[in-house]
């Protein structure tokens, strides 16, 4: 977030934000899907967020958050109504989402260091309910009970069944897939001055109530770990996952990009059935307010990308393992977090990323 504004209404706590982001290469796409060369500051998107305690009863919590992008939209209301602590905590959430479906549909360009759109959009909605239990040490568990709605349109608004290859994007054969899903995650954490310990362990299984409800079980796993060397930190993660059942394009794991595997695009790695992805960062700061990182990126679909329905994944050449080795700088200011990371994959291209995050307080 670049910019924020917050505004104080009696009990309620209402957050203007304007965010950029951008990454920038140096090659240029070719024709016809051109992608357009842009500034790093013109892709600013906004953001609203309402924050409401005590709306119907002693210590609940209304939240209304919504971001608006160049491309992408996502609207999400929670509702947090207060129970003893040894019952743990409820709540109830309304998420609806658009954006490019880039991960696995798109088309990676220019040395696989950009995902080109075939001019598909994804539409989420996602309506359930949490259950967190009472945490115990350094342990918190969770269970969640959702619907969820999976719909492929065209950035000209029509729905859309088929990829332009003609393959089937849902499980159903339908512009749509419906799900109800049970959620369980287990999460640990340990940080101290010296080092620090993150775990997170999620399975989720899909429930046939009715035919058409997709039937599948999925795992993933998240596992970090940073020691403070004098003054610099060294950290590694390892994240994976697999999925078993039917399965619809839509659910595989996307590998490459700078939440992944960063030099190259989103989903540029692979695509697959299963994936492995691990990170290693070494951040040596330089002053108070700016960190120097070199950074080791590693991916793979596991050779699981022909599982996939349709295998979208082979079908647009990814090479479905891949790593990108580089350097980036972390500049704190007192709104933001500006972030500049550069980095080189396997095949030689050079790929810079530009952020400005907010700083939680």
């Amino acid at each position: 977030m670049g910019a924020r504004k917050s505004i104080l209404a009696g009990k309620s706590k209402f957050d203007i934000g304007i965010n950029f982001i951008q990454k920038l290469c140096n090659s240029h796409v070719p024709s016809p899907l051109r992608i357009p060369s842009i500034s790093p500051f013109s892709l600013p998107s906004g953001s609203l967020c309402l924050k409401h305690p005590d709306l119907f009863l002693n210590s609940d919590m209304f939240d209304i958050s919504w971001h608006k992008g160049l491309y992408d939209s996502n609207l999400l209301i929670g509702y947090r109504y207060p129970k003893p602590l040894c019952l743990g905590q409820h709540s109830l959430t309304i998420q609806h989402s658009i954006s490019p479906e880039v991960r696995i549909h798109g088309i990676p360009m220019n040395n696989f260091s950009q995902s080109a759109s075939q001019g598909l959009r994804l539409s989420k909605l996602s309506i359930g309910l949490d259950f967190n239990e009472p945490s115990t040490s350094n342990w918190i568990n969770s269970t969640g009970v959702y619907f969820k709605r999976i719909h492929f349109i065209h950035d000209s608004g029509r729905s859309i069944s088929r990829d332009l290859d003609g393959f089937p994007v849902t499980c159903s054969g339908d512009s749509y897939d419906n799900m109800i899903v049970i959620n369980q995650k287990t999460r640990f954490e340990d940080v101290n001055d010296h080092n620090f310990t993150h775990f997170t362990l999620q399975m989720e299984h899909g429930t046939p109530l009715q035919p058409n409800l997709l039937t599948f079980n999925q795992f993933k796993f998240f596992a970090s770990k940073g020691v403070k060397l004098g003054p610099a930190v060294f950290s590694s993660s390892l994240s994976g996952g697999s999925i078993v059942g039917s399965i619809a394009p839509h659910q595989a794991f996307a590998i490459g990009g700078p939440n992944s595997v960063r030099g190259y695009g989103e989903g540029a790695v692979g695509s697959g059935q299963s994936c492995l992805v691990s990170k290693t960062e070494l951040a040596i700061p330089l002053n108070n307010k700016l960190t120097s990182v070199f950074f080791l990126d590693c991916g793979s679909d596991l050779r699981s990308s022909h599982r996939v329905p349709g295998n979208p994944g082979q079908r647009q050449g990814k090479p479905g393992s891949g790593y990108g080795i580089g350097f980036g700088i972390r500049f704190k200011t007192k709104l933001a977090q500006i972030k500049v990371d550069y980095a080189i994959n396997a095949f030689q291209q050079r790929s810079v990323y530009f952020g400005i995050n907010n700083l939680v307080v």
